[in-house]
């Protein structure tokens, strides 16, 4: 299997989960907003924080027919995609700023294009990597472009058919970059856990010999810290300061006390993980005198016959272990033992 890695913080590997923010709209196009967002992210314990790169022209036409109205039965209904999109958008201006900020607090920061010029855009700012939206992973051009330059990258799947991620893996290995991230993801908002289906992770990186992890929309976190257990290398969540300040992504997003308790919980969720051990530590061999043992539960004289009235299975662990007492039932004592003492063989011929 190879390793991966972004910028100088370890993907994949032996590495842990790597944990991506992503502000996405939630700066509510308020600059001073994106910035006490960036350093919630990090005190949160992210890794990293994303962008989105593109402006409402760069993604769709601003046009009032059927075809460009949302109709998928969530908080976006009866917008068009121009308006949403109008309203989502991260000035470029501020990027180059933005991720300067993020990156003096120790955070890695990249962001998702959308089209040629948004590639163009951050490759002049350097970011370290890339991020393929699920609705652009069929865009095998866009995704050709970003592989040429040779980061990096990033891929949900959301609502791809198999082929369709074969097709998108495989621009990128055409383009000479094989340093893929594929992350399970299901398109909806919040996505229902019924539909998540987290054992498709290890399979991903079974499947295409590529880090996988989860884009998780789901309200909580519980499936972020399950995914891990799985194997997922990569999570990313939505963040946002405060619900309560609204945005079209408002709603599935993370606050920050969430997201450090998600991160936490992931972090012990992975020391847990451990490795495949049978070895006990020393608080674990202490512990062994805890559970029972064969005990002389009833003055015993010398010459007595050994029974159950006198020798029983019972805590602490002191004396021999509960799989000989067939071995000392019938058996002729040869000294003396007062009731309370662990039961040896050394009592017995």
């Amino acid at each position: 299997m190879m390793h991966f890695s972004i910028n100088s913080i370890g993907v994949g590997g032996d590495n842990r989960c790597f944990i991506i923010a992503e502000m996405s709209a939630n700066h509510n196009q308020d600059f001073d907003l994106a910035v006490k967002t960036i350093h919630a992210v990090k005190e949160s314990g992210a890794d990293a924080i994303k962008f989105q790169t593109y402006t409402a022209d760069t993604i769709t036409l601003n046009c009032k027919n059927n075809f460009f109205k949302i109709k998928t039965g969530g908080n976006w209904d009866g917008k068009t995609l121009y308006e949403l999109y109008s309203e989502a958008y991260t000035p470029w201006e501020w990027q180059p700023q933005l991720k300067a900020i993020a990156e003096e607090l120790g955070l890695v920061c990249f962001s998702s294009p959308f089209d040629k010029t948004a590639v163009d855009f951050l490759e002049e700012i350097h970011v370290p990597a890339y991020k393929i939206a699920s609705p652009e992973i069929t865009d095998i051009p866009l995704i050709e472009y970003i592989a040429s330059k040779g980061k990096p990258i990033i891929i949900s799947t959301g609502i791809a058919t198999l082929s369709e991620i074969e097709d998108a893996i495989n621009a990128c290995r055409k383009n000479g970059n094989d340093n893929i991230v594929i992350l399970k993801c299901t398109t909806a908002y919040p996505a229902p856990y019924s539909e998540i289906n987290l054992k498709t992770i290890p399979d991903i990186e079974k499947r295409f010999n590529v880090i996988s992890g989860l884009s998780d929309h789901t309200e909580g976190f519980s499936v972020s810290v399950a995914a891990v257990a799985l194997g997922a290398k990569v999570i990313e969540k939505h963040f946002i300061l405060d619900r309560k300040l609204g945005g079209s992504d408002a709603f599935f997003s993370m606050e920050p006390n969430e997201f450090k308790e998600m991160v936490t919980s992931i972090r012990q969720v992975e020391e847990a993980i451990g490795k495949v051990s049978y070895d006990l530590t020393d608080k674990m061999l202490k512990s062994r005198n805890h559970r029972r043992s064969l005990f002389v539960i009833k003055d015993i004289n010398k010459g007595d016959i050994i029974t159950s009235e006198n020798v029983r299975s019972i805590r602490p662990g002191y004396g021999l272990p509960p799989k000989f007492l067939q071995d000392i039932l019938g058996k002729r004592a040869i000294i003396g033992v007062k009731r309370g003492m662990p039961f040896h063989m050394k009592f017995i011929k």
